[in-house]
């Protein structure tokens, strides 16, 4: 194992310097910003286009889950606070060996998305700024690393903006799409008709919702980073009780507006993947420069992103080393609370990452997206089981369960096991995800793997 440092054996909780720099409005914008991405602008396209308006039961269902998941981490995180981050309750819940594994995999996924988030936005970047992209995408790294280096409190306020333009869009465009439909807005619209008159509700069958099960479920990810932000702020108990009673189910009303009213303006069957759904109904509505518009607010959900996804890379690599599980220089953080080397190493395996999109595509890059394309699954799988395991140990040794936000424990925990095999069942019948899924088993029994070897080398 790594050598042991003093703080190894502390509990994984942020540095006392940290504290009180991320305050409710940061956590609350980093909650509902934090899973808008590019996967709602762009990749809903992909979605629609093969489930059509049944795609709107997929993103119900996917919510659902979210909500879910989301409602047994606060339980968690309120009933023993002070552990750490949720990888530490899976620690708490499951053993260490679910603990180390949930860890790394997670800390892999979140990467990879460094890499690849980077590789995005140059690419947007480039109609401007006429420069290659593995230059660009070395700039905007460097460029979130400074924010994430300096302080926590930079990075919530760079967040809350980022987050602000998302969230913004989402709700004017929610406004637009209501003045429309309503015919405040001039034109004739046929809402009802535009929605079921193209083959009905389900023109591909049940069958389609399953194979867009895993496309709509990695778009909602992500809404976990919201708990590893809540802990660093000035109320961390009152703040992470209101983001896990609230994030899921507002991000799925997001959601689930912005589709239904993009399907009542302009029709299923002339979406195509690749196609942002949000300009083509723009268009419809009248509105001028959608998609100048929409290409900026997406450039802002992409750095958003790679600006979350390296936060929770460097403080999961925290949280590791403190557990004694990675070296014990990613333990340390500077005065203003910021876990230096962590975010540095992060920054530099996601740089590895984006040039291997450039230099490898079809091998290396298209490896790790698939190696870690669908790990998020199991840790939220792990995140239901802790929870569940924690409540009937608490609760048999006559301790007050604190907070309970879960109606129907424990159905619901075996209910929400369930949609994740339901996700994977989709994976398997979907060829292009069967592979992921292979993969992201591959990297899990190898993370089993070195947790073992690691245990013998302790011993």
């Amino acid at each position: 194992m790594y050598p042991a440092s003093p703080s190894s054996a502390a509990p994984a909780s942020p540095p006392r310097d940290s504290v009180s720099q991320l305050k409710t409005r940061h956590i609350a914008m980093i909650a509902l910003g934090g899973v808008i991405g590019a996967g709602l602008f762009v990749g809903s396209s992909a979605a629609i286009a093969s489930a059509g308006p049944g795609v709107l039961l997929t993103f119900a269902f996917t919510g659902a889950l979210v909500v879910t998941v989301m409602r047994v981490l606060g339980e968690m995180l309120i009933a023993r606070p002070g552990l750490g981050s949720f990888v530490d309750y899976i620690r708490a819940g499951c053993g260490s060996c679910a603990g180390f594994v949930s860890g790394w995999l997670y800390w892999g996924f979140w990467v990879v998305t460094v890499g690849s988030e980077s590789i995005a936005g140059a690419i947007l970047l480039q109609d401007w700024i006429h420069l290659p992209v593995w230059i660009m995408a070395t700039t905007l790294v460097i460029l979130v690393a400074l924010v994430n280096l300096t302080a926590v409190g930079v990075f919530g306020e760079f967040e809350f903006w980022l987050s602000l333009v998302k969230v913004s869009c989402i709700a004017g465009f929610c406004a637009l799409g209501g003045l429309y439909l309503t015919g405040l807005l001039g034109g004739h619209p046929a809402p009802l008709v535009t929605l079921t008159g193209h083959g009905g509700f389900l023109p591909h069958g049940i069958g389609a919702l399953a194979a867009v099960l895993p496309t709509v479920l990695f778009s909602m990810m992500g809404s976990e980073i919201a708990t590893v932000a809540a802990a660093e702020s000035s109320d961390a108990p009152r703040n992470l009780a209101r983001v896990t009673r609230t994030i899921g189910t507002r991000i799925t009303v997001f959601f689930i507006a912005s589709i239904l009213l993009i399907l009542c303006i302009k029709p299923w069957d002339d979406i195509y993947p690749g196609q942002s759904p949000f300009v083509l109904a723009m268009d419809v509505i009248g509105v001028p420069g959608a998609a100048f518009l929409v290409r900026l607010v997406v450039l802002s959900a992409v750095i958003s992103c790679l600006n979350s996804a390296l936060f929770v890379t460097a403080r999961t690599l925290r949280n590791l080393a403190r557990q004694n599980e990675a070296p014990a220089a990613f333990a340390r953080a500077s005065r203003t609370g910021a876990p230096r080397a962590a975010v540095a190493f992060s920054g530099v395996v996601g740089l590895f990452v984006a040039f291997s999109s450039v230099l490898a595509p079809g091998t290396v890059f298209a490896f790790l997206l698939g190696a870690t394309g669908a790990v998020i699954l199991f840790i939220y799988l792990l995140i239901v089981v802790a929870h569940l395991r924690m409540r009937r140990g608490m609760e048999a040794s006559g301790e007050v369960w604190a907070f309970s936000s879960v109606p129907f424990f424990p159905l619901a925990n075996y209910l929400t096991m369930g949609a994740v095999m339901v996700v994977v069942v989709g994976m398997v019948i979907d060829p292009a995800q069967r592979m992921t899924l292979i993969a992201s088993v591959g990297s899990t029994l190898f993370a089993v793997v070195a947790w073992r070897l690691s245990r013998k080398k302790a011993v």
